[in-house]
This record gives C-alpha cells, structure tokens and sequence, in this order.
C-alpha cells in the first residue's frame, strides 16, 4: 500500500496559500493511489518543542541507558520519525518567512533528523527510496532570472536537509508573490490555480 505524508507549516489554516496547495496536491494523489494511506501533520497543532539541554541529553543517551523521562522527551520526535521511515511520498507544505522556513518547521527538522535512525554514524542518510515535494508559498519570487534569487534560503535548506537524510528526489512546486493574493490583487483560489498542472503531475 502507497502511503503519502503531509507536513504543514503554515498557521493560517483556510487561508494558507500552501495548505490550499497540499489539498489539491492529496485530492490528486488519493486519485491515482485510491487505496493509498495519507497521512497530514499540520506542525501548528503539533507544536514540536524547541531542543532543550534535557533533550539533547536523551538524544545522545543510548536508548537502553534511558530513563523514563527521557523516553518520554524523545516520544514525539520518536513519532514524528517513523511517519518519515513509514511513508512512500513527503510532502512539505510551507509559507516562507523572512526567507527561510517558518520556526515550527526548523523545529520538526530537528526532530526527525535523528543519528542512527535517518542519518547513519557515517553522515550517510538513512531514508533511501522515497521522494518528496516541496509545495512553498512566497511573498517574494525567487525563479531564474530574479533580483533576489539569492535570497531564496528556504529552498537552499530543505533540498539539503532531505538530501542530508538520504531523501534526492526533491521537486519543488514555488507558488512566488503569494502576496498579491493578501493585497487583493487576486483571489487565493485563482492564484492557486496557477500551480495545479504542476502539482497533478508531480502527484501522479
């Protein structure tokens, strides 16, 4: 059975360029793998912690040698990777920030990019044989030929970190001035139209 993971970012729910992206992009895929599981993460309500000392410390404490408190700091980072280890496709669904990814996600990054379960001792990833797309909403746009390409952080950051745990088919869907929609200048729906061929064929 195909399983599909849908990891979101963005705090504005219904209004959320990037979640509007990820309900088309799971209509899609539902399509092609009917008997398919999806599996959505929305970060938000999630909430991952920050790392602490406390949890570094649990981190790096054999996982025979951990306490019970330990176990229960590393429970959801346990959790949060083995949706990563269980799934076929990763979706990451993100608004961009000053450039770069929102807190809650560089938060979920920390906990699944975990030594000896998705990144080996050797600094090879672990989590081979899996694809991922990346559906990113920008108030900037940062394709070819743009002034500010080099400030397109985001893109930079995630295809390292899920090439650094062993993810390499990467395809990015960049929804860039997602901001024309929040100063009225276009609707959200026909704005997200424009992206729908791109996230049919990605998701197919």
């Amino acid at each position: 059975m195909r399983r599909l993971l849908v990891v979101e970012a963005s705090p504005r729910n219904d209004h959320s360029i990037s979640s509007n992206l990820a309900r088309h992009f799971v209509a899609r895929w539902r399509s092609v793998y009917p008997d398919g599981e999806v599996v959505e993460r929305d970060l938000v309500q999630t909430d991952p912690p920050f790392v602490t000392a406390p949890w570094l410390q649990a981190y790096f404490t054999p996982p025979e040698l951990q306490s019970p408190e330990m176990k229960e700091l590393l429970r959801l980072s346990d959790e949060l990777v083995a949706e990563v280890l269980a799934t076929d496709h990763l979706v990451i669904a993100t608004p961009v920030y000053n450039y770069n990814i929102p807190a809650v996600l560089k938060a979920w990054v920390d906990h699944i990019v975990r030594k000896g379960v998705t990144l080996g001792m050797d600094g090879k990833g672990l989590v081979t044989s899996k694809k991922a797309t990346v559906l990113l909403a920008s108030g900037g746009v940062y394709t070819a030929g743009s002034p500010i390409r080099d400030r397109d952080i985001a893109t930079q950051y995630l295809r390292l970190i899920l090439n650094v745990i062993g993810i390499t088919d990467v395809t990015f869907v960049t929804a860039g001035n997602a901001k024309s929609v929040d100063m009225g200048e276009i609707g959200r729906d026909e704005f997200v139209s424009r992206f729908l061929s791109e996230i049919e064929a990605v998701a197919a």
